[in-house]
């Protein structure tokens, strides 16, 4: 997916163009929301009505999106697009004292595809009017007196009372939404929903095609967003409950109908960006020492184990899947939060958030999937990872999930064990004397837990691979982080296929860490 950075004081946000359905016309009524008006009358709202409007959908034929947009806005470029500023005295609930108020996004770029926004009230909705009035179009080269008056939106951002002008979380593109924690640092996105990622058939990639934004109480520090889900392959209704803070929580709930059996579904999908970093410098063609969103995959599962899986960039598509029973949780993180492993004073991948999933109730069996795709270049997402039920959902089925998502740099679960805290890779071998194969060397910190506690020759590490073998083994204190590194070489057999590798820490009989996964491809040309 093309990253765009559509946020000032945001990097990029993972977009997928698709063609524009027309919006109804319908009578345009001033409201009392501000300078905001609305589309028709208002009409009783609520979660269950949207979840029947997802299954009725469901029993019809799918409808695909027409562009009807003027070809000046289909056309404009990003200098163009960026040009185009909300004017701040039209934000929903601008007047109202609320804790909370909402802007929306122009059409124009990679969105085409206008979405529908209904404001929430005392039970009632109503659809919020396209105003040319609501923007600036400054040097984009648009004129207000020449925009159709239902021209629609392409998403909308929401900001909260501390701090007006930087938002905390923003739907656009396809059913794509981002969020930030107290670093105000946007990153990675999430998805309402994945469908067939990473097969050899076209990813499909649901439309979030309607919102309703719920008037918040006048002290309420939580805001309730909704959500119509469109595609092929299923219809859904989301509603989230968004609540600000150092690490911004969503209450997720998710209504999916399905038109026909979906191959490969995937729930609370994360998408992010990996192009190198301490443990993979195959695509390292930049004078910054790491450049990543994301750094790991975390997994809690079932059983309670928890795994640390770094990301790479690899040369070909990798699919992993890490099969579970009711998992507790999962996510990509950004662990490594030292501006110096980055030195970019632009986009300070060092604050980037983590965001974990949280089921709140059982997902049963199935498999947390991960895949990584090839990228040269930090604009391109190429990292995602989602939840993939083992019993399928069927049409005519309703199927339901609930979970939480947490954005920002502390996630609200965390091992009690060490974690690592680098992973570092190299030509394997003995520094100074002639080596007759070649081989490849893993260095792994880990820091916390109860190693400051351990006695210093206690520490051993339980290293198992697939396939190759193992030498040069060592498990030593590192002051420096203030735990211990565990070093080894892997010499590899004939083949060139990936080779899967788990290393955990022991001491007194119990394991001391959480466990590392890894999955290296030997090189084809193995000089050394």
């Amino acid at each position: 997916m093309k990253r765009r950075d559509l946020l000032k004081a945001s990097a990029a946000l993972a977009a997928a163009g698709f063609p524009a359905t027309p919006l109804l016309a319908a009578a345009v009524t001033a409201t009392a929301t501000g300078k905001l008006k609305h589309l028709g009358a208002a009409q009783a709202f609520d979660y269950a009505w949207l979840k029947g409007q997802a299954r009725a959908q469901a029993g019809n034929p799918y409808q695909a999106p027409v562009s009807n947009i003027p070809d000046a806005v289909k056309n404009l470029d990003w200098d163009q697009y960026e040009a185009i500023q909300y004017r701040d005295d039209h934000a929903l609930w601008d007047t109202d004292n609320l804790r909370f108020r909402a802007r929306f996004f122009h059409l124009g770029l990679s969105f085409k595809t206008p979405v529908q926004i209904y404001e929430v009230s005392n039970g009632q909705a109503q659809e919020i009017a396209y105003d040319p009035a609501m923007f600036d179009y400054g040097k984009s080269g648009l004129q207000n007196t020449k925009m159709p008056n239902d021209l629609g939106f392409a998403g909308f951002r929401v900001n909260y009372r501390n701090d007006w002008h930087r938002d905390i979380t923003a739907f656009l593109g396809a059913s794509y939404f981002r969020a930030v924690g107290g670093e105000w640092q946007y990153g990675l996105s999430a998805r309402g929903l994945a469908i067939d990622t990473a097969l050899s058939k076209p990813e499909e990639f649901p439309l979030f095609t309607t919102f309703w934004l719920e008037r918040p109480a006048a002290n309420a520090n939580r805001l309730v967003v909704y959500a119509l889900l469109d595609s092929p392959s299923v219809a859904g209704a989301y509603r989230f409950e968004i609540q600000p803070g150092n690490t911004l929580m969503m209450e997720v709930d998710v209504a999916l109908y399905p038109r026909k059996t979906i191959e490969r579904l995937g729930v609370a999908p994360l998408t992010s960006m990996f192009q190198y970093g301490e443990n993979d410098r195959r695509a390292a063609n930049d004078w910054r020492p790491e450049i990543h969103d994301s750094d790991g995959l975390q997994i809690q599962r079932g059983n309670g184990e928890w795994i640390w899986r770094p990301l790479v960039n690899p040369a070909q598509l990798r699919f992993n899947v890490f099969p579970d029973d009711n998992p507790r949780g999962f996510g990509l993180l950004q662990r490594d939060r030292n501006f110096d492993h980055y030195q970019d004073d632009g986009i300070f991948y060092d604050r980037r958030p983590s965001l974990w999933v949280e089921p709140k109730s059982g997902w049963g069996k199935g498999s947390i999937q991960l895949v990584e795709i090839p990228t040269e270049d930090e604009t391109f997402d190429n990292i995602v990872a989602f939840w993939n039920p083992e019993i399928k959902p069927q049409p005519g089925q309703e199927s339901l999930f609930s979970y939480r998502l947490y954005w920002g740099a502390k996630m609200p679960a965390e091992s009690p064990l060490a974690h690592v805290v680098a992973t570092r890779t190299g030509q394997g071998g003995i520094v100074g004397q002639k080596h007759p194969y070649f081989s490849w060397r893993f260095a792994l910190d880990f820091a916390g837990g109860n190693l400051a506690q351990l006695s210093r020759d206690k520490v051993n590490a339980v290293i198992t691979v697939s396939r190759g073998t193992v030498e040069i083994v060592s498990t030593r204190p590192l002051d420096a982080v203030h735990g211990y590194r565990t070093m080894f070489d892997l010499k590899p057999d004939a083949s060139d296929a990936p080779i899967d590798l788990r290393v955990y820490l022991t001491a007194d009989g119990k394991q001391q860490s959480e466990t590392w996964l890894y999955q290296w491809t030997p090189p084809a040309n193995r000089k050394f």
